[in-house]
């Protein structure tokens, strides 16, 4: 279905499936997909964007639920943050759940969709150190009813790209049945954008902790060593807790790897310290860090 509107030079084309929304975007190379429009429409109005034609997504029903599948779930690329915040989905992936709810005012989270964020790949977005922490993949639509399936990190890193006419449709998320946590600093009371915010979930199947720090970055970040470290200290067979000592650790472990000190100069001159900024950002992943440690262990 097109419909244009008087007067106006663009087109708003409403596919009924993702295969017609592919085909859509290959036929209108020009064309921008959009779902719930926060990001686009915030460009749209600072006049960063005049795009010539549009592909709405709302009306393709596969890809606004989930299903489960061989021990991972797979999510709709239009599943709203809103949705992904009700108890029943908190249930399946609570890391995912838990920054789905943080994710700024009521209309936002009605509007925003999972696959929104990802493709946005803005810094703060919230879902997007939950996605690097659980190793999540995306399966990409391609024109042809083509398929391909790659890491969601690949995507945010810029090492794997959509090409023209591609569209994320679905997001694998492994089920991994373990605590999973997530939290967030803004610079006001309430909902808002991150400063800073971590991810980490537990893998008692491979005895391991993964996290990862947003907001700090262009990309979410994962503290490899701080992981296998800390993974190295849980007792995985008996009450998995750890000394006070240990969390306070593991958090400056994985601030220090994430807001590393300067290099040294070339001249060989002892650097100059961090800003104080710098500084205070460090000790928030740190607190932020530990915090999910504990909790995730507790």
């Amino acid at each position: 279905m097109t419909t244009h509107a008087p007067h106006a030079s663009h087109t708003v084309t409403l596919p009924a499936s993702l295969d017609e929304a592919v085909a859509a975007l290959t036929a209108m190379p020009t064309a921008v997909p959009v779902a719930g429009g926060t990001d686009l429409m915030a460009a749209v109005n600072a006049g960063h964007l005049r795009p010539a034609a549009l592909v709405g997504l709302n009306r393709i029903s596969e890809i606004r639920g989930w299903q489960y599948l061989d021990g991972h779930a797979l999510l709709g690329a239009g599943l709203t943050l809103a949705r992904m915040g009700r108890p029943d989905f908190a249930a399946l992936i609570p890391g995912l759940a838990a920054a789905a709810r943080a994710a700024g005012p009521p209309q936002i989270r009605n509007a925003g969709t999972l696959g929104g964020n990802i493709v946005t790949s803005a810094p703060t977005g919230d879902t997007l150190p939950v996605l690097a922490a659980l190793e999540a993949t995306v399966i990409i639509a391609g024109p042809g009813g083509a398929r391909r399936e790659i890491p969601v990190s690949h995507l945010l890193a810029g090492r794997e790209m959509l090409a023209p006419g591609e569209l994320v449709g679905f997001v694998r998320v492994p089920l991994l049945h373990a605590p999973q946590t997530f939290l967030k600093a803004t610079g006001r009371t309430g909902p808002g954008r991150a400063t800073a915010s971590v991810a980490l979930v537990l893998d008692p199947a491979r005895r391991g902790v993964r996290c990862a720090v947003g907001a700090v970055a262009a990309m979410p970040l994962r503290p490899l060593e701080a992981e296998q470290w800390v993974a190295s200290l849980i007792d995985w067979d008996g009450e998995r807790g750890l000394v006070p000592e240990a969390l306070t650790a593991f958090g400056d472990y994985v601030a220090a790897a994430c807001i590393p000190d300067p290099a040294p100069s070339e001249d060989g001159a002892e650097p100059a310290g961090l800003p104080p900024a710098a500084l205070h950002l460090r000790r928030t992943v740190a607190a932020l860090a530990r915090r999910a440690l504990g909790r995730a262990l507790s």
